[in-house]
C-alpha cells in the first residue's frame, strides 16, 4: 500500500510539475521589462545542466567501483543540481517567457529535433528520477538497479542536451 501511495504522488508531481512548465512555455505572455532581472538564468541553467552531467557520471563511475556513498552523495547531489535548475527554469520563464531560435538554414533542422527531444526526455525524467531515488531510499536495490539503467542515460541526455541547447540558442545564433 505505501508503495502506491509513493508511486501516485511521484506520478501525480510530476505531472502538475509538466504542467506548470508547459503553462509557462506556451500559455502566458512574459512580464515586460523583466528580463534585465532574470537575463543570468539562462547561463546559470547551463552550469546546472553540466553540473548535473557531470556528477551523473562521477556517480556512476563510483557504482562502478562499488564506492557506494561515493555513488549515493554524487547522485543525490545531481538531483539537488537539477532541481535547482528547474526551479530556477522555471523562474525565467516565468518573467522572461520563451528565446525563438534565430538560426537559419541546416541548422533549424538540428536544433528543433534536438529541442524537441530534450524536451520530451526533461518530462520523462521526473518521474523516473524520482522513483529510481524512491527504490534505492527504500532499499530495493535489485528494482532500483533495474530502473536505473533506463534513468541515467535519459537523464545524462537531458543534461548533455541542455548546454548544448542554450549554446545553440545564445552562443550560435545572433542577438538582437
Amino acid at each position: 500500500m505505501k508503495d502506491r501511495v509513493a508511486l501516485s504522488v511521484i506520478g501525480l508531481a510530476s505531472a502538475l510539475l509538466v504542467v506548470i512548465v508547459a503553462v509557462l512555455l506556451l500559455g502566458r505572455q512574459p512580464q515586460t521589462g523583466a528580463v534585465h532581472g532574470v537575463s543570468a538564468l539562462p547561463a546559470v541553467n547551463a552550469a546546472l545542466n553540466g553540473t548535473s552531467a557531470a556528477l551523473l557520471t562521477a556517480g556512476y563511475c563510483f557504482i562502478r567501483q562499488r564506492k557506494v556513498t561515493a555513488h549515493k552523495t554524487c547522485m543525490l547531489t545531481a538531483f539537488g543540481v537539477s532541481s535547482l535548475f528547474l526551479v530556477s527554469y522555471v523562474i525565467y520563464h516565468y518573467h522572461a517567457g520563451s528565446k525563438p531560435f534565430g538560426g537559419t538554414g541546416w541548422i533549424r533542422g538540428v536544433y528543433y529535433p534536438l529541442l524537441i527531444s530534450h524536451l520530451s526526455l526533461a518530462a520523462v525524467i521526473i518521474p523516473l528520477a524520482l522513483t529510481t531515488i524512491y527504490r534505492a531510499w527504500r532499499e530495493e536495490f535489485s528494482r532500483h538497479m533495474r530502473l536505473a539503467r533506463w534513468t541515467l542515460p535519459v537523464w545524462l541526455y537531458v543534461s548533455v542536451t541542455g548546454v548544448v541547447v542554450y549554446w545553440m540558442l545564445y552562443h550560435l545564433t545572433p542577438q538582437p
